[in-house]
């Protein structure tokens, strides 16, 4: 992980941000020789994390009972577009 000043990351934000969108670099910004702050890429979800989230919770039974109950409980309303 590299060492950045807060003067140098402010101007060059650019090519530090390209840093780590295109080599996945990662920067500890420090102000007054003290670290403030970490720059790295964002974690991203794949969508097997995602279906491995949703495996590990247990099915609701209840739940498409649950919705029907919800959607017999709204009203619909009725606007003309011109009012």
């Amino acid at each position: 992980m590299k060492d950045l000043t807060a003067t140098e990351v402010a101007r060059h934000l650019s090519d530090v941000l390209d840093s780590v969108e295109h080599r996945g670099e990662s920067f500890i910004v420090r102000r007054n020789g003290r670290p403030v702050a970490r720059i790295s890429p964002a974690a991203g979800a794949s969508g097997a994390a995602t279906k491995a989230l949703l495996r590990s919770v247990p099915a609701d039974p209840r739940w498409a009972e649950e919705l029907a109950e919800l959607r017999r409980g709204l009203v619909i309303e009725e606007r003309r577009w011109n009012d």
